[in-house]
C-alpha cells in the first residue's frame, strides 16, 4: 500500500466519519511512515487522526513528526492528552522537540510534566548548543560493580520499560562514577551468581558533556557504537547519547557544510518551510562579500587594459583560466574539507598534504596545458606565443589554485574557523585574482607588451 494511496484514502474516510476503518489503516503503518501520512493531513482532520491512534503507537509516532505539525497537535491537545504523550516520549526526544516551540507552547508541555522530569528537561536545556550534553539523553540502565547476573536482569525488568536501550548497560561505583559496560549478551552468557564487576568491560569509551556533538559523530563512526555514555568532568556518568541522535547530527553536519561551501548561511529549518525573506537573508551577506572581493578582478582587468587592447584575443581566455583555477582549487578543498570532517587530516599534516597537491597540480597542469595547446592550434589557430601565454598560465593557475585549495581549509581549522567557509566562495575568489594576475604578468615575458 503507497503512502500517497493511505492519505487520501484516509482523508477520505475521516471526512465520512468512518473512523473505524481510518484506525485499521493507521494501526497497520510503521511509525515513521505514519508520521509522513499524517502531516498531510488538513489542519482539523490532524488531531482526528491522531486521537484514533492506539495510545502506544501515537506516542511513538509523535516524536517523529516536525516541529510545526507537533505544534498544532499539542495546541489541540487536552491537558491530560499531552501528559499521555510526554510521559511516552524519551527524554531527549522531549528536549529536542522543546528547542523547537515558542514560550507558549514550552510553558505549556513543561507544565504537564511530573517535577522529576521537568528537573531532568531544565537540566539538559542548560548544556550549549551542539554539545554532547544537549543530544543525550539520561534514560539509560545503570548496574552497579557489586551486583549479581540475578539482580542485574531484576534491575532490567524493573526499569528498562522505561529506557532507550537496555542492550547496553552502564557500571557505576557509589559515586556514580563510569567504570565499565556490559551488554545483555554478557550477562546471558554468565552465570547467575557472577559479580558484575568480574564480568564488565573496563576503560569504556566515553565523551564529556561539553565536547562537540561532530567529535561524538566522529567516536560513533571509529567503534561502531549504538550508544555512548556521557560523562561529567568528575567523570561520573550522566547520560548516553544513542546512534539515532548522531544519525541527525551527521545530516546537520553536512546540510551545514554544503550551505556554508556555496556561499549561504546555514539555516535550521527545511527550505520548504523557510520563508522567502529568510532565504534572502540567508543568502544576501555572501552575495554582498563576493561581490565586493570580485571587484579585485575587475581592478586588475581595468590595470592591463593596455595589454588587452594590444591583444584583444587574450580577453576570450579569460574565463577558462578563471573557471579552470576556481575548479581545480573546489577540487582540492572539498577533498581535504571531507577528510577534516572525517577526522581523517589534522594540522600536523599540512606539509604532506601540500606535496601531495603539487604533485597532482603538475600532473593535472601539464595536461591540461597540453591538451589545450593542442586545441588552440589546431582548432583556434592562433599565434603559437599567444597559445604559450594562455597553457603557461594555465599550467601555474592549476598549480596555485591546488595549493590554495588545500591550505585554507586546514588554516582554517587551526584558527578555529569552519573549514567549510574557506571552501568554495573564497577560494575562487582568490585564485581568480591570481589567476589574472599570472595571465597578465606571463603576457607581458612572452608578448613583451607593457
Amino acid at each position: 500500500m503507497t503512502v500517497e494511496f493511505n492519505i487520501e484514502n484516509l482523508k477520505q474516510l475521516i471526512t465520512e466519519r468512518k473512523l473505524h476503518e481510518a484506525r485499521e489503516i493507521l494501526a497497520e503503518q510503521n511509525e515513521a511512515d505514519l508520521a509522513e501520512i499524517i502531516s498531510e493531513l488538513d489542519a482539523e482532520q490532524l488531531p482526528i487522526a491522531f486521537r484514533i491512534l492506539p495510545k502506544e503507537l501515537a506516542a511513538d509516532t509523535f516524536s517523529y513528526l516536525e516541529p510545526d505539525t507537533q505544534e498544532q497537535l499539542i495546541s489541540a491537545f487536552s491537558d491530560k492528552e499531552l501528559n499521555y504523550i510526554i510521559d511516552n516520549l524519551f527524554l531527549d526526544d522531549t528536549v529536542d522537540m522543546i528547542e523547537e516551540m515558542p514560550a507558549n507552547v514550552v510553558k505549556r508541555i513543561l507544565k504537564a510534566t511530573d517535577p522529576v522530569t521537568r528537573r531532568e528537561i531544565n537540566e539538559l536545556l542548560k548544556y550549549p548548543e551542539d554539545s554532547a550534553g544537549s543530544i543525550m539523553t539520561t534514560e539509560y540502565v545503570r548496574l552497579e560493580e557489586s551486583m549479581t547476573v540475578k539482580q542485574s536482569f531484576d534491575r532490567i525488568r524493573k526499569v528498562g520499560v522505561d529506557k532507550e536501550t537496555i542492550y547496553t548497560c552502564y557500571v557505576t561505583n557509589l559515586k556514580k562514577e563510569l567504570i565499565g559496560i556490559v551488554t545483555v549478551k554478557d550477562l546471558l552468557l554468565s552465570s547467575r551468581d557472577a559479580i558484575i564487576s568480574d564480568i564488565m568491560e573496563e576503560n569504556a569509551i566515553y565523551v564529556n558533556t561539553l565536547d562537540d556533538q561532530e567529535e561524538v559523530a566522529h567516536t560513533f563512526d571509529k567503534y561502531n557504537f549504538l550508544a555512548l555514555p556521557v560523562v561529567d568532568k568528575e567523570k561520573r556518568l550522566v547520560g548516553i547519547i544513542t546512534f539515532d541522535d548522531v544519525i541527525d547530527v551527521i545530516q546537520e553536519e553536512n546540510t551545514e557544510d554544503i550551505e556554508i561551501m556555496n556561499a549561504i548561511t546555514p539555516s535550521d529549518k527545511p527550505y520548504m518551510k523557510t520563508s522567502v525573506f529568510e532565504t534572502y537573508k540567508k543568502r544576501i551577506p555572501w552575495l554582498l562579500i563576493l561581490m565586493i572581493s570580485a571587484t579585485f578582478t575587475g581592478a586588475i582587468i581595468s590595470h592591463f587594459e593596455a595589454a588587452l587592447a594590444t591583444y584583444v584575443v587574450l580577453t576570450s581566455y579569460i574565463p577558462m583560466l578563471m573557471d579552470t583555477g576556481g575548479n581545480s582549487g573546489q577540487q582540492a578543498s572539498v577533498s581535504i574539507v571531507r577528510g577534516i570532517s572525517l577526522d581523517e587530516i589534522h594540522f600536523e599534516d599540512i606539509f604532506k598534504i601540500q606535496g601531495k597537491e603539487l604533485l597532482v597540480a603538475l600532473l593535472c597542469g601539464i595536461t591540461l596545458a597540453v591538451a589545450n595547446f593542442i586545441k588552440l592550434i589546431l582548432i583556434d589557430r592562433i599565434k603559437i606565443m599567444i597559445a604559450l601565454t594562455v597553457c603557461g598560465t594555465l599550467f601555474f593557475v592549476v598549480i596555485v589554485a591546488k595549493f590554495v585549495g588545500c591550505t585554507l581549509p586546514i588554516l582554517a581549522k587551526k584558527i578555529k574557523l569552519d573549514p567549510a567557509v574557506m571552501a568554495s566562495p573564497f577560494i575562487t575568489t582568490i585564485v581568480d585574482a591570481v589567476s589574472l594576475l599570472l595571465y597578465f604578468n606571463i603576457a607581458k615575458l612572452i608578448l613583451h607588451i607593457n
